[in-house]
């Protein structure tokens, strides 16, 4: 068996370094945008119109209550279908599914963060003048970014391992190149144990970063 996995990664290396170049341009784009529109959601889901409240709160339990590999599906065949003057390619479409899945997440994250902050923090705020926006942006997100930041880098994590559904449509992640691989060689264990040890590496290495910069914002307390 190490003989053909050091003959797959001779022959094959690239493919699999195409792989993880795109799951990592994945990632980063899906925790990007999410980061953003999950914030925003967050702040919805406190509003104190309760038609914003009500959608806001059910678009996060349909997203956390459906498979992703669901949402992916639908994404993939709906988008084109009735927005075909978008001409959005494959990878978009699979770009917008995982951004759509984890907003629900970062908003669930971004939601715990805020309500960790003492409540006092809100009132002494607003005993300073502010309104509730300019307390909430200029007090209450600043404190709560040490709260989130280590649950939004575990998300980066989750979102890297949950990117190998994307091989359904062959975009050429990680297990894509897997798939690609198997049907040049006919092997089976040895390109995805291959497979296997670059998620692990990539998540490890980040799993680590994530502990020293937790124990960094613990330290400035």
């Amino acid at each position: 068996m190490l003989q053909n996995v050091i003959k797959v990664l001779t022959k094959y290396g690239y493919l699999f370094a195409d792989g993880v170049w795109i799951t990592i341009e994945l990632s980063l784009i899906t925790v990007a945008c999410s980061s953003i529109l999950g914030s925003l959601m967050a702040i919805l889901r406190r509003s104190r119109l309760g038609m914003v409240r009500f959608i806001t709160s059910a678009y996060v339990e349909i997203v956390r209550g459906t498979p992703l590999l669901l949402q992916l599906y639908f994404f993939y065949f709906m988008l084109p279908q009735f927005l075909p003057f978008l001409n959005l390619s494959e990878f978009a479409c699979v770009v917008i599914a995982l951004v759509f899945n984890s907003i629900a997440y970062v908003a669930e994250i971004v939601r715990a963060g805020i309500d960790a902050v003492d409540r006092g923090q809100m009132e002494a705020a607003r005993s300073l003048g502010l309104n509730g926006r300019q307390a909430m942006v200029r007090v209450i997100l600043p404190q709560a970014v040490k709260n989130i930041l280590p649950a939004l880098c575990n998300e980066f994590v989750s979102v890297i391992k949950e990117t190998s559904l994307a091989s359904t449509f062959f975009i050429g992640d990680i297990m894509s190149q897997y798939k690609i691989i198997n049907g040049f060689t006919f092997l089976i264990i040895e390109p995805l144990l291959i497979a296997g040890i670059i998620y692990f590496i990539i998540t490890f290495v980040l799993s680590k970063g994530i502990a020293v910069l937790e124990r960094r914002m613990k330290a400035s307390d």
